[in-house]
């Protein structure tokens, strides 16, 4: 529990780092939306 703790703590300050503002937090957050929604779309059984 504590290592998956750490590993997720870790990834999300990595991940932060990588943006310089908060706009840019913002424009990574909305292209992994897209990027799933594209993905969800692509895979419909219906």
């Amino acid at each position: 529990m504590k290592f998956t703790a750490a590993f997720l703590s870790l990834f999300f300050i990595l991940g932060l780092s990588a943006c310089n503002t908060i706009e840019g937090a913002g424009k990574d957050v909305e292209a992994a939306g897209g990027a799933i929604k594209d993905s969800a779309s692509e895979n419909k059984n219906y």
